[in-house]
């Protein structure tokens, strides 16, 4: 059975796509930005904005029924490479359980103000 998480974002409405998918033991998780969703507001600094991704990746997680324990795969999408450098050790903080299977990707992103997408598959704990 296929389940949809929504982060009660306006764009999910307007572009036709949920936050999560949860469609039998894995859960596909957006690429997800530094929107503070309940502020509609997001950081200048880079980190805060790779904080506030997790933030969002570990909402959609929970309400799927898992955590950033239980993801198998990350894609980090930077609009700069010299990003990667210093936001790394973030990455480790948040998957040194995990160790997920992960990519780094430059490119240009929807909006100018952000720095960071991080899209996740995570797999149900059995």
């Amino acid at each position: 059975m296929r389940r949809y998480i929504r982060s009660g974002s306006t764009f999910e409405t307007l572009a036709g796509y949920s936050r999560a998918v949860v469609d039998g033991h894995y859960v596909h998780v957006s690429g997800t930005t530094g929107f503070d969703y309940a502020t509609m507001t997001i950081s200048d600094d880079a980190a805060e904005q790779t904080r506030q991704c997790f933030r969002n990746i570990t909402a959609a997680l929970r309400e799927a029924g898992c955590t950033l324990d239980d993801v198998v795969r990350v894609r980090y999408l930077l609009t700069d490479a010299a990003l990667f450098a210093p936001l790394a050790p973030i990455f480790g903080e948040h998957f040194a359980r995990a160790r997920p299977a992960a990519t780094a990707q430059i490119c240009g992103l929807i909006d100018a103000r952000m720095r960071i997408e991080i899209e996740v598959t995570a797999k149900l704990p059995d």
